[in-house]
């Protein structure tokens, strides 16, 4: 796999740290990059077929099929979400299905290339994990990857913050490392594991800004009570990443009988690498730990 990172048929831009982006102010392009970086670490080419669980307003199936050249299957149990999408993604290989992940309607859908699962997990429930992978043994291809996001918890319990729970994600949990491994065991193995909890934070304080210059035309629209929620939801978040109690995860699965190595991707050691060979640099290949025979 290169070590730059972008679209095929792109010149430019390679994924840098989420941090990088939001100190200069650019969340769009944070945005773009973790998109992009979701893509490469799936190893997406033309003509796969990609669930996307949880596929929310369509960002990622929509840059999925634009840039890479797959086909999608979006799923949302929001009827909303679901025709935003569809709107998106018009004249693009992208279908969407307002369906829970267990109905037979997406069971019978695979088998898949590759499955990606962005901010749902937290909504699953902590009986239903291991519900949830056997489902995705099931319609994953024997080769295939799966990619997950989602917040965890740096230790594991049960208790979810209650206002958060009433307020904003009812029945919502934060899974630790240890749970996350119990639910997947018995059909997948890990094959990386990154971490971006420290740049939440700085995702949490730049939502926070913009909702602060957007609140005079909001205002028109929106309650007082409505503002004094969003900003403690907002800046408590927040703070929850600072104190380092909470991370966010991409973690990269594939199933037991996958027989291809997995390499994989680490932004900042491909940035180190290009620059070494624009420079000429002996080391160049060395840089770039992926780049190392196993």
């Amino acid at each position: 796999m290169p070590c730059s990172i972008k679209p095929p048929g792109e010149k430019s831009g390679r994924v840098g740290e989420a941090s990088t982006f939001l100190a200069e102010g650019a969340l769009e392009e944070a945005q773009e990059h973790k998109l992009r970086l979701i893509c490469e670490k799936l190893e997406l080419s033309a003509g796969q077929r990609l669930l996307d669980l949880g596929c929310g307003w369509g960002g990622l199936a929509v840059f999925a099929a634009q840039h890479y050249g797959v086909s999608v299957l979006g799923v949302t149990v929001s009827e909303q979400q679901a025709e935003a999408c569809r709107t998106q993604a018009m004249g693009l290989p992208v279908e969407v299905h307002l369906a829970d992940y267990r109905s037979p309607l997406i069971q019978n859908a695979g088998p898949f290339d590759r499955v990606v699962s962005v901010g749902m997990f937290e909504h699953v429930g902590r009986r239903n994990d291991r519900t949830l992978f056997a489902t995705l043994d099931g319609i994953l291809q024997d080769d295939g990857l799966c990619l997950l996001q989602t917040i965890g918890s740096a230790t594991t319990c049960d208790w979810f913050d209650p206002w958060i729970d009433v307020y904003i994600f009812p029945n919502g949990r934060l899974p630790s490392a240890m749970q996350l491994c119990r639910g997947w065991e018995p059909w997948f193995v890990l094959e990386d594991w990154e971490n971006f909890g420290a740049d939440y934070d700085k995702t949490l304080m730049a939502w926070h800004a913009n909702f602060e210059r957007a609140w005079p035309d909001l205002s028109h629209h929106l309650s007082s009570e409505f503002q004094r929620l969003w900003r403690y939801y907002l800046l408590s978040c927040a703070g929850l990443f600072r104190s380092r109690r909470g991370q966010l995860w991409q973690i990269v699965l594939s199933k037991r009988t996958r027989d291809q190595t997995y390499r994989s991707i680490r932004p900042r050691s491909c940035v180190l690498a290009d620059d070494l060979r624009q420079n000429n640099g002996p080391s160049a290949v060395g840089a770039n730990p992926a780049s190392r025979p196993a």
